[in-house]
């Protein structure tokens, strides 16, 4: 049991459930509602402001992920944060930390999970598409964005549809993903492709990667507004970190039902292992506690005539 002076106690009461900084007001309970710590948009944010909200943000437990990071400004991070990763294609900032007891709703720590398409990693994954390397910057943000999360990635970059072939070569890999999140810029058609080839939930990205008429991605945003392909949603023009964070949750909500169904042949085979019927927990617990029907006078009179 850990003890403190009442004094020390009130302070920390009063940084909940957020922290007022006067620049910023650091919510210290979006884990607790959200399943993830409030992420840090550096852009627009001084230096000294950025140092400031990561410091009181790592205070208050949890992995961290901050967005949008100049080069400068990770240096600065990184001199303050000894144990701050920079991805400098993403522009990202990832701190991971020691999962604190209380921290239930976020998953623990469980390393970098990226892979390239092509082997084996993990079940659950999310996959990551981009049509080319111009568009890896979005896409390398919601691949961060999910491994800070927990969650398993595979990426397919440089896939788009000038040279379909590439795609198609790891079909049976994005057949099998829990969720894919498909980055485009020029026209922005590879959406509405892949979405007419999987059954997965399709997150697409527009890119403000194009010439002139592309109008710095709001011609690839319409096209997958527009898309005719069914399981398609979209996001804000490379917005990589809002795809990558609903990739994330649908991979959680897929693993809870995952563990239900486990649950449910776990005790399957417990039942049949003492003679008893095949039914999940849930079910079992309804028919225990349902109230007996009463019996019909027709059918007590039968029951007395033939013991």
């Amino acid at each position: 049991r850990q003890e403190r002076p009442v004094e020390e106690a009130l302070a920390v009461l009063k940084r909940l459930p957020f922290e007022d900084m006067g620049f910023a007001k650091v919510d210290h309970h979006r884990a607790l509602r959200c399943g993830f710590p409030e992420v840090v948009y550096c852009e627009g944010k001084q230096t000294e402001q950025v140092l400031a909200i990561i410091g009181r943000r790592l205070a208050g437990g949890g992995n961290l992920l901050a967005t949008r990071v100049s080069t400068d400004l990770a240096a600065a991070v990184r001199r303050r944060f000894r144990n701050a990763r920079y991805n400098a294609i993403a522009r990202t900032i990832t701190i991971r930390q020691p999962k604190r007891p209380s921290q239930g709703h976020e998953i623990g720590p469980a390393g970098n999970r990226s892979h390239t398409g092509g082997g084996p990693a993990g079940a659950n994954y999310v996959a990551i598409v981009c049509a080319g390397t111009s568009d890896m910057p979005v896409a390398e943000e919601a691949r961060e964005t999910c491994e800070i999360m927990d969650q398993p990635t595979r990426h397919f970059y440089d896939v788009g549809v000038a040279g379909i072939h590439r795609l198609l070569a790891h079909l049976g890999e994005l057949a099998d993903a829990v969720a894919i999140v498909v980055c485009a810029g020029m026209e922005g058609a590879l959406p509405s492709v892949v979405g007419g080839l999987v059954s997965a939930p399709v997150i697409a990205v527009p890119t403000s990667v194009g010439y002139g008429a592309h109008l710095q991605g709001l011609a690839p945003l319409l096209t997958m507004l527009n898309s005719c392909a069914a399981g398609v949603s979209v996001v804000n023009i490379d917005n990589g970190f809002g795809a990558g964070y609903m990739a994330a949750l649908i991979g959680r909500a897929v693993a809870r039902g995952g563990d239900a169904r486990a649950s449910d042949a776990r005790a399957a085979e417990v039942s049949a292992h003492v003679g008893e019927p095949r039914t999940s927990v849930r079910a079992a617990s309804r028919r225990k506690h349902a109230p007996r029907s009463p019996r019909s006078p027709r059918h007590a009179a039968r029951s007395a005539k033939n013991p």
